[in-house]
Formats: C-alpha cells, structure tokens, sequence
C-alpha cells in the first residue's frame, strides 16, 4: 500500500499575515481601536469640559490601551510573538483586556456622569462603553484560548 504526503503553503506563511485582519480577534482588535480613537477624539476637540481631571482621565486610559491595542496588533500582523518566545503572549493579552476591559469601563462611567450634556462627552463615553464591550468580548475570548481546558494527547 502506497502513501503519499501533501504539504500545502499558503501566502499567510511569510513575515507579513494579512488574514489576521480577517479572523474575529483580528476584527476586534480593529474595531476596538476604532472605537476607542473616536472616544479620545470626542473628549480631545470638545470644548468647555464640566470637570477637568475626569476628561483627562478618560483621555488617559482611551490613549494608553489604544496604543497597547495597536502594538498587539502590530505584533500578530507582522507575527512577531513567534520572535519572542520568552513572553507568554495569551496570558498577557489576557491581563491587558482585564485591565482594560475594567478601566475603560470606569473612565466611561465617569464620564457619562460629569459629562454636563455636552453632547461630545456623551459621544465619547458611548464609545467608550462600546470599546469596553468589545475588550470584555476579546476578554471572554482569550480567556478560553489562555486559561481554558487543555488537551492532552493520551488517552486513558
């Protein structure tokens, strides 16, 4: 009896994997970048804030976790995780949405409140709700990928 072996390669195997923007932590990812630029944008050209440091804590937390957002994706587009092995990347993607997911959704509480009925503010505090909605989903997500039941190979 003859065996024979197929190996495939796909266009996906090089420096650069453009399908990630395709796959659903590739789309989250994009979506809650989105999101929260919107947000930072709402509060940074609003005019006339009701209450300095809640704003400016909004602007905080929506600037760091957009740039931690985009350095993650930066880090599975051009597959630099597999470079750095020494990092536990699903565990700290799973730390980085708790962390996130909880902060942003404070910031967008705070914000709805002392919003004043700027109408900006409140804009920016639905996006902000929004963008935690997407962290908590992205959340759920690795934390089925990182701390969820492993498979084993043997079988008993």
């Amino acid at each position: 009896m003859s065996h024979t072996v197929i190996t495939t390669t796909s266009a996906s195997d090089g420096f650069f994997h453009a399908g990630y923007c395709r796959t659903i932590p590739g789309l989250l990812k994009v979506s809650q970048m989105v999101a929260l630029l919107i947000a930072f944008l709402c509060v940074h050209c609003a005019h006339g804030w009701p209450s300095w440091a809640a704003f400016q804590f909004f602007e905080v937390v929506s600037v760091w976790f957009l740039v931690a957002l985009l350095i993650f994706f930066l880090m599975h587009l051009f597959r630099l995780q597999a470079k750095m092995p020494c990092i536990n990347w699903p565990l700290t993607e799973f730390f980085h949405y708790s962390v996130g997911t909880v902060l942003v959704l404070i910031a967008s509480i705070v914000a709805v409140v002392k919003s004043g009925g700027v109408s900006a503010l409140v804009a920016a505090s639905v996006f902000g709700f929004i963008a935690a909605f997407l962290m908590a989903v992205s959340l759920w997500t690795s934390y089925s990928v990182s701390c969820g039941p492993q498979q084993t190979g043997a079988t008993v």
